[in-house]
């Protein structure tokens, strides 16, 4: 075989990856939203959540607007009305919907929305393989993926919250086994103080990144403590039990404010269990399985920041910066690959601790979003991509807050120690939760 041959060969398989790959996360999208009536892909809950049937055709709108009609010969949109109805915050797009009025976007159908994504599809991977050495497509192409992966969370995320707005609603998804574990104890893995590395590494994290991941850049820490695993459900209660709700004195000023104006006295999707049969005070916790009793062993979520952060200073500690999190996540991913309870699974839930803690913590990828202490900003260096993608991650960065680590709704290929998530301190219907961190009070000799 002549070497020109065997480019031609490597250049052939790599676009027919990039097709299988945009076509097998396209399929996986469809199959979450598979077990899901028409009107429950109508349904948006809240202002922040969107319709399943908005989701499927944005996701659809961001190849179409950002590939096909930049790249495609003789482009013409599927439909000219979309540009309009399924932009989400692209100002330098044009138009947008209005966010709150999703579910009011009776038409186009869930049928024609079903044609639109396979008429994208089909050009889409025309367009790929006709095109397979230009690196600004292939760059636009995975960053509209891992876009997809972004919104096949909220799609779970957001009908969750829909569903549990309705008494006895079948579940989304058959009960899973429940594994009966024994209670793990929380303990505390030390770190020294000293510079360590912030950002997106290609060497650990793979081939691509956020551009807010971006620049890598040395950062000092202090000597802390990070809990061995993310915090429970019985610890939650115990929190609860204790008061938590009704003492001021563990909560920010804004986050006091918000529990007394929803007169809050528990988690979102929490309710009481008032069977005869329960004993005082005991709570039930609407998932996507439907209905269960709180499992103590199991990572507690749906936290707000603010709940996250009352509950470290009612347990005597604090919530880790973002920088610690990575610190402790990249030498546990010395000794292991990223893995978890993520979407993959099947459960929709997090999971109780079956790994052992002996070398480091557990459960920092899959299961729960991590609250962290560290505001959303831009690192030291950083610059937005140019274009109108350029929105897509850098003007968020004010009164927000980040997490780490996934989710039981996050796809595994989504995932890695850079990723930063990020959402206001008031979010609750994410999966998120909090593992505990403290400072290590340094003696002088």
């Amino acid at each position: 075989m002549t070497r020109n041959s065997s480019k031609n060969l490597c250049a052939a398989r790599a676009k027919s990856d990039l097709a299988q790959r945009y076509l097998d996360l396209r399929h996986a999208t469809e199959a979450l939203a598979a077990p899901l009536s028409d009107e429950d892909c109508q349904l948006q809950s809240m202002p922040d959540a969107s319709p399943t049937k908005w989701h499927l055709a944005h996701i659809t709108w961001f190849f179409e607007t950002f590939i096909l009609e930049r790249f495609e010969p003789h482009f013409a949109p599927f439909d000219a009305s979309f540009r309009v109805l399924f932009n989400s915050y692209y100002q330098g797009v044009g138009e947008r919907h209005p966010r709150a009025q999703r579910g009011l976007i009776s038409r186009p159908s869930l049928l024609e929305v079903k044609r639109y994504r396979s008429q994208v599809d089909e050009r889409m991977v025309a367009l790929i393989e006709a095109r397979p050495d230009d690196a600004e497509l292939i760059e636009l192409t995975v960053l509209g993926l891992h876009h997809e992966q972004q919104h096949q969370e909220l799609l779970i995320t957001d009908i969750k919250h829909a569903l549990a707005l309705q008494a006895g609603c079948r579940p989304y998804a058959k009960r899973w086994p429940m594994q009966a574990v024994r209670p793990q104890a929380l303990h505390w893995f030390g770190y020294a103080p000293g510079l360590t590395e912030l950002g997106f590494d290609a060497t650990q994290d793979g081939a691509f990144c956020f551009d807010n991941e971006t620049p890598r850049h040395r950062v000092f820490i202090a000597p802390f403590e990070l809990a061995s695993r993310p915090a429970s459900y019985g610890d939650y209660l115990a929190f609860m039990e204790d008061g938590g709700y009704q003492k001021p004195e563990l909560w920010l000023s804004m986050g006091w404010d918000w529990v007394q104006e929803g007169q809050r006295e528990a988690p979102l999707y929490w309710q009481r269990d008032d069977t005869a049969d329960a004993s005082e005070g005991a709570w039930l916790n609407y998932t996507l399985q439907g209905l269960v009793s709180i499992d103590a062993n199991t990572p507690v979520c749906h936290l707000s920041y603010y709940e996250a952060d009352a509950f470290a200073r009612w347990s005597q500690a604090r919530l880790p910066t973002e920088a610690e999190w990575e610190h402790a996540a990249r030498q546990s991913l010395n000794l292991q690959a990223v893995r978890g309870n993520f979407v993959e699974r099947g459960a929709f839930h997090p999971l109780p601790q079956i790994e052992s803690s002996n070398l480091g913590p557990v459960q920092l990828f899959g299961d729960v979003w991590e609250w962290t202490q560290s505001s959303y900003s831009a690192y030291p260096g950083y610059r937005a991509l140019p274009g109108a993608v350029g929105e897509y991650n850098g003007k968020f960065m004010c009164n927000q807050y980040v997490l780490r680590g996934g989710s039981c709704a996050t796809p595994a290929s989504h995932i890695r120690a850079s990723y930063r998530n990020f959402f206001p301190p008031q979010a609750q219907w994410q999966f998120s939760g909090v593992r505990l961190a403290r400072d290590v009070v340094q003696v002088p000799i």
